[in-house]
């Protein structure tokens, strides 16, 4: 039974460990861009937009397809970002118990 404490209060440990690095990952952020930079989003750790930020150059009323196909392509570069930084986060912690990816 003492085991069986011990596993408890090491999950315990881990799971205030993880607590806390997803508040740190939520106060962290990330930008992804395209179009060399003229439209720019930001994503929280948490995987939540902040902001989009989009250059006047990039507004052409003639092509606009063109503009929604940066923010599309800014917003998920922005997404992977954060995921890669959760990954970095998240992954040390969750390391110990064997887990496969994804289940962090």
């Amino acid at each position: 039974m003492g085991n069986q404490q011990a596993m408890m209060r090491q999950a315990q440990a881990m799971m205030k460990k993880m607590q806390k690095a997803q508040e740190e990952l939520a106060a962290k952020q990330v930008t992804g861009s395209a179009g060399g930079g003229m439209v720019e989003a930001v994503v929280n750790g948490a995987g939540e937009f902040v902001s989009v930020t989009i250059a006047p150059d990039a507004v052409d009323p003639d092509d606009v397809e063109m503009l929604q196909d940066m923010v599309v392509a800014a917003c998920n570069e922005a997404v992977r970002a954060a995921k890669e930084l959760e990954g970095e986060m998240m992954g040390g912690i969750a390391g110990g118990l064997g887990l496969p990816p994804g289940l962090v």
